[in-house]
């Protein structure tokens, strides 16, 4: 999901649309806060860490 969002967010940023740019910070917080979640030992969605 990180990955992803960071695309989002150059592509956004090159061509200059907005919704992508915006999607992809969006994606971009919600793979972080995900990623800090797993790896402090919380389940997230069932699992014990987040790839």
């Amino acid at each position: 999901m990180l990955i992803l969002g960071l695309i989002l967010l150059v592509i956004g940023l090159i061509t200059g649309v907005a919704i992508l740019w915006t999607i992809g910070v969006i994606l971009v917080v919600i793979g972080a806060a995900l990623w800090i979640l797993g790896s402090v030992g919380r389940a997230v969605g069932g699992r014990r860490h987040y790839w």
